[in-house]
């Protein structure tokens, strides 16, 4: 079976409560915790930066999925990797050349990721499918939690999975936005590797049970 890997996202989390919440996804069939970092100035929202890296980094059992939404992530791959990221990914329309921090990345020894908004062309991922781990396709626009799916990104992500298989990669696949126990089949069945949810886990009753739903085991 191909991987079927949620890593829900902590911005939807309840920060009065965050270490609740940790637990929570450590108990949970999850398997990483997705950590969106914003800036204010490449996405239009801030989020949190090291002092919550190093909480989740304390009480989390799971893989840190570090996603930068940030301009020059050059200047604090090494810190989110001290911090504790397991897997750093930053927006290829945020750098003039992706392979420098790529490096930066690998150095660190975290896993690498290239990320891409909805507006951005799924060829522009061509050059460096070989040099990453993983690919984070959104679904919506980087900024902001509980957008609405953007329906074209089924074209795209199978247009991406082509890409990776005609080359005999094992690069993944990673969505991220709107997702939902709607949608989440259909992205695995198109070749989604790991799906980042937020509010289908969070703002729910039952988060446990929500992630096993997004997996397609309930």
């Amino acid at each position: 079976m191909a991987n079927r890997i949620i890593s829900p996202s902590v911005l939807s989390a309840d920060f009065g409560n965050l270490r609740q919440d940790i637990e929570m996804l450590n108990r949970s069939s999850a398997e990483w915790i997705h950590v969106d970092v914003m800036d204010g100035v490449f996405v239009p929202n801030i989020s949190f930066g090291f002092p919550v890296m190093k909480t989740l980094r304390q009480y989390s059992t799971k893989p840190l999925d570090v996603h930068l939404m940030i301009t020059h992530p050059e200047r604090y791959v090494e810190r989110f990797a001290d911090a504790g990221a397991w897997s750093i990914g930053f927006h290829l329309e945020a750098v003039s050349d992706p392979r420098p921090i790529l490096q930066q990345i690998r150095q660190k020894g975290c896993r690498t990721c290239l990320t891409i908004n909805p507006d951005i062309e799924v060829e522009r991922l061509e050059p460096y499918l070989a040099e990453v781990d993983m690919v984070l396709l959104m679904s919506v626009y980087a900024g902001y939690g509980g957008q609405a799916f953007i329906e074209d990104s089924y074209q795209r992500l199978q247009q991406l999975k082509q890409m990776i298989t005609y080359r005999g990669l094992s690069t993944l696949i990673e969505v991220d936005g709107g997702v939902n126990p709607h949608n989440a089949e259909r992205l695995f069945s198109m070749g989604a590797d790991a799906l980042v949810a937020g509010s289908a886990v969070f703002h729910t009753p039952d988060p446990e049970r929500s992630i096993l739903q997004l997996k397609g085991v309930l």
